[in-house]
């Protein structure tokens, strides 16, 4: 069972979006997928109580902030949405859980430093437990300076950044309703379909 696990010290970079359109996108394949959610804001259980169960099934296991349980072995796929502040032994028992872990990050400064610490940390951890490491780009606009000095950090860590997803109001708009791009009509979600393609390639690769 592959386990991808979103994760970023930070709150607020779209940790979330990312790990309930992973798994949308997963549960539209066909997939028995599993939702962890170890934040205390509960965003992804949340999110899963609005969504419609005639929709593509994405179920959850027991899991806290002080209790990184195992996905079940019914499940095909995992996805875990990890807390703010991640680290220490919750950051060990996490990562090595993980297959794939994939880190947000938006284009403030002080958002891009504050990751720099957490990044080296899962360099450690992925000699150690050998899963895949990716960064994606939150809510980017490439015209401005913030995007510049973000591609600058991305160039600079080493690390491959997927993609970037632009800022706009569709994600909050299907987060209300439980809803992923691949539970909209093509028209609507193309754009955001095109940005996602390099994140889905690299899911389908094996670890």
């Amino acid at each position: 069972m592959p386990v991808i696990v979103v994760a970023n010290p930070k709150g607020g970079v779209g940790k979330s979006t990312l790990s309930t359109q992973i798994a949308g996108y997963f549960a539209s394949q066909g997939h028995a997928v599993m939702l962890g959610d170890s934040d205390r804001q509960e965003s992804a259980r949340l999110w899963l109580s609005l969504r419609d169960p005639a929709l593509p099934r994405i179920d959850t296991w027991e899991m806290s902030h002080d209790y990184i349980a195992k996905p079940p072995k019914s499940a095909t796929h995992a996805v875990i949405d990890t807390s703010a502040g991640l680290h220490g032994w919750r950051l060990t028992d996490v990562m090595k859980q993980a297959d794939k872990v994939l880190v947000p990050l938006t284009a403030s400064i002080f958002d891009i430093y504050a990751t720099e610490e957490f990044l080296e940390k899962l360099r450690d951890a992925r000699e150690k437990h050998g899963f895949d490491l990716a960064l994606a780009g939150v809510r980017i606009d490439p015209r401005t300076h913030a995007a510049e000095q973000l591609q600058a950090f991305v160039t600079q860590s080493g690390l491959p950044m997927l993609t970037t997803l632009r800022q706009t109001t569709l994600y909050p708009q299907m987060a209300a309703h439980g809803l992923t791009l691949w539970d909209l009509p093509l028209s609507q979600a193309a754009k955001d379909l095109e940005q996602w393609q390099p994140i889905l390639d690299w899911l389908q690769r094996p670890a």
